[in-house]
Protein backbone atom coordinates (compact mmCIF):
# COMPACT_ATOMS: atom_id res chain seq x y z
CA UNK A 1 0.00 0.00 0.00
CA UNK A 2 1.37 3.17 -0.87
CA UNK A 3 0.65 6.62 1.12
CA UNK A 4 0.65 10.06 0.08
CA UNK A 5 0.78 13.22 2.25
CA UNK A 6 0.32 16.34 1.18
CA UNK A 7 0.37 19.97 3.11
CA UNK A 8 1.39 23.42 1.26
CA UNK A 9 4.94 23.73 1.38
CA UNK A 10 6.25 19.95 2.39
CA UNK A 11 8.52 21.62 4.84
CA UNK A 12 6.64 20.59 8.28
CA UNK A 13 3.30 18.64 8.32
CA UNK A 14 3.25 16.32 5.35
CA UNK A 15 7.08 16.04 5.93
CA UNK A 16 6.67 15.24 9.22
CA UNK A 17 3.99 12.27 8.50
CA UNK A 18 6.26 11.03 5.67
CA UNK A 19 9.11 10.32 8.60
CA UNK A 20 7.29 8.90 11.21
CA UNK A 21 5.24 6.42 9.19
CA UNK A 22 8.26 4.99 6.92
CA UNK A 23 8.52 2.96 10.28
CA UNK A 24 5.71 1.06 9.45
CA UNK A 25 6.20 -2.19 7.16
CA UNK A 26 2.61 -2.30 5.39
CA UNK A 27 3.18 0.26 3.50
CA UNK A 28 5.58 2.82 1.48
CA UNK A 29 4.72 6.60 2.28
CA UNK A 30 6.13 9.35 0.38
CA UNK A 31 4.87 13.67 1.09
CA UNK A 32 4.26 16.28 -1.12
CA UNK A 33 3.16 20.07 -1.38
CA UNK A 34 1.07 22.25 -3.53
CA UNK A 35 2.89 25.33 -3.71
CA UNK A 36 5.19 26.54 -6.33
CA UNK A 37 7.66 26.59 -3.48
CA UNK A 38 7.33 23.10 -1.99
CA UNK A 39 10.88 21.24 -0.82
CA UNK A 40 9.04 18.12 -3.17
CA UNK A 41 5.68 19.36 -5.31
CA UNK A 42 2.84 17.03 -6.35
CA UNK A 43 2.82 15.71 -9.51
CA UNK A 44 0.86 13.12 -11.66
CA UNK A 45 3.27 10.14 -10.62
CA UNK A 46 3.09 10.73 -7.42
CA UNK A 47 -0.85 10.82 -7.48
CA UNK A 48 -0.86 7.67 -9.71
CA UNK A 49 1.66 5.83 -6.99
CA UNK A 50 -0.99 6.67 -4.27
CA UNK A 51 -3.51 4.44 -2.94
CA UNK A 52 -4.20 6.72 0.24
CA UNK A 53 -3.87 10.37 0.01
CA UNK A 54 -4.00 12.49 3.01
CA UNK A 55 -4.32 16.26 2.93
CA UNK A 56 -3.33 18.74 5.61
CA UNK A 57 -6.26 21.07 5.39
CA UNK A 58 -9.28 21.39 2.77
CA UNK A 59 -7.44 23.94 0.82
CA UNK A 60 -5.04 21.28 -0.02
CA UNK A 61 -7.41 18.84 -0.98
CA UNK A 62 -9.18 21.53 -3.11
CA UNK A 63 -5.99 22.24 -4.71
CA UNK A 64 -5.83 18.72 -6.03
CA UNK A 65 -9.01 18.87 -7.30
CA UNK A 66 -8.72 21.84 -9.19
CA UNK A 67 -5.05 20.55 -10.66
CA UNK A 68 -5.29 16.53 -10.87
CA UNK A 69 -9.13 16.28 -11.91
CA UNK A 70 -8.59 13.13 -14.19
CA UNK A 71 -6.41 11.56 -11.97
CA UNK A 72 -8.05 11.86 -8.43
CA UNK A 73 -11.35 9.53 -10.60
CA UNK A 74 -10.99 6.91 -8.84
CA UNK A 75 -8.65 8.46 -5.59
CA UNK A 76 -9.81 9.36 -2.49
CA UNK A 77 -8.26 12.31 -0.69
CA UNK A 78 -8.60 12.30 3.21
CA UNK A 79 -8.55 15.41 4.89
CA UNK A 80 -6.92 15.27 8.29
CA UNK A 81 -7.65 19.32 9.69
CA UNK A 82 -4.07 19.70 11.06
CA UNK A 83 -3.09 23.23 10.95
CA UNK A 84 -0.52 24.84 10.10
CA UNK A 85 0.98 25.84 13.53
CA UNK A 86 3.70 23.30 13.75
CA UNK A 87 7.21 22.54 13.25
CA UNK A 88 9.00 20.14 11.61
CA UNK A 89 8.80 16.62 14.37
CA UNK A 90 6.43 18.51 17.19
CA UNK A 91 5.84 16.12 19.62
CA UNK A 92 1.65 17.57 19.10
CA UNK A 93 1.96 17.05 15.54
CA UNK A 94 3.24 13.78 15.94
CA UNK A 95 0.75 12.64 18.05
CA UNK A 96 -2.32 14.86 16.07
CA UNK A 97 -1.05 12.33 13.29
CA UNK A 98 -0.95 9.32 14.58
CA UNK A 99 -4.76 9.56 16.18
CA UNK A 100 -5.93 11.23 12.74
CA UNK A 101 -3.76 8.51 10.17
CA UNK A 102 -4.07 5.35 12.50
CA UNK A 103 -7.85 5.57 12.44
CA UNK A 104 -7.74 4.62 8.70
CA UNK A 105 -4.61 2.83 8.29
CA UNK A 106 -6.10 0.16 11.09
CA UNK A 107 -2.16 0.37 12.40
CA UNK A 108 -2.05 -0.26 16.10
Amino acid sequence: MNVLFICSKNEWRSRTAETIFQKESTFLVKSAGTSKTARIRVNNNLIAWSDWIFVMEDKHKQRLQEQFTEQLNDKEVIVLNIPDEFQYMDEDLIQELKDSVYYYLEID
